[in-house]
């Protein structure tokens, strides 16, 4: 299977599993025990926090389009996202958050059309395990930009390195915080363009306790210091937590608006999905 029926695979994956996901939660709630209801609400409140003690697996699929001045252009990227935490002592965690991105390009300016295995990128977050005097959960470490791109056009061919942070509180229902890092190349091919860039993700989730369906929205915003230019995607997005048999999952269905892009950069709307594989102790 080459890359390009990888992501469209994807796809179809990600909208098979939305129908069992819908006609896993059209059974009544009340089918649940308080224990099954409670642990079920926990583990929706762990996948709000994005550095939570739990090993989970996302697989985010992200469609753009109208790149390039005529707009013809679009990607299509399936980022596998492992997440993993280790007990450091008693009181401090390490939570590494990795993503390695599949990606696809049509018709993309100064690239064509292109596909194949993209940059990872890993981060390694340093967190107390128990909350702030004010409920504030936070962790801070580093993140490494790994040039693993299987073509030149889906890579920076640069080692990149910078720190990275991230600070939330939950509140009943909500969730809010901010994730942050930024990176500098620091070796590399040397005629490829440098890397200075500053990622920065505020967040909001809200639970609808009674069907553990999680409300999100989001920025995953990007200022290259380079070019002085932004990205700013809005993600707007629902969630909602199932089983099959024994493994529990999260489906997660949405839409992105651009509010800003480099030039030829993506317009108007994309679509997000992301199927969230769970492995709770």
């Amino acid at each position: 299977m080459n890359t390009k029926q990888m992501t469209r695979f994807a796809l179809y994956f990600f909208l098979g599993t939305a129908v069992v996901v819908a006609e896993d939660t059209a059974a009544p709630t009340n089918k649940l025990t308080p224990e099954q209801s409670t642990k079920a609400s926990e583990l929706a409140k762990k996948l709000a926090n994005p550095i939570a003690n739990l090993i989970s697996l996302p697989l985010q699929y992200n469609y753009d389009e109208n790149y390039g001045e005529n707009d013809k252009g679009s990607k299509s990227q399936l980022n596998i996202q492992p997440v993993a935490p280790f007990t450091l002592n008693e009181d401090w965690n390490l939570i590494t958050r990795t993503i390695v991105p599949v990606i696809e390009l049509k018709d993309m300016p100064g690239a064509g059309s292109e596909s194949g295995l993209g940059d990872i990128t890993a981060s390694q977050f340093f967190s107390p395990k128990a909350p702030t005097s004010g409920g504030w959960v936070w962790g801070a470490g580093l993140v490494e930009l790994i040039p693993t791109a299987s073509e030149d056009t889906l890579g920076g061919e640069k080692w990149g390195l910078g720190p990275t942070a991230v600070a939330l509180k939950q509140a009943g229902p909500w969730t809010v915080g901010g994730l942050v890092n930024h990176v500098w190349s620091v070796a590399g091919e040397s005629d490829r363009a440098d890397i200075n860039s500053t990622f920065i993700q505020p967040f909001v989730a809200y639970i609808i306790d009674a069907t553990k369906t999680t409300l999100s929205l989001n920025t995953e915003s990007t200022y290259n210091w380079e070019s002085e230019e932004w990205s700013v995607p809005v993600n707007l997005g629902a969630a909602q937590l199932f089983r099959v048999k024994s493994q529990i999952m999260q489906f997660q269905l949405g839409a992105r608006y651009w509010v800003e892009s480099p030039d030829g950069g993506p317009e108007d709307w994309g679509l997000r999905c992301q199927l969230t594989f769970l492995f709770p102790k």
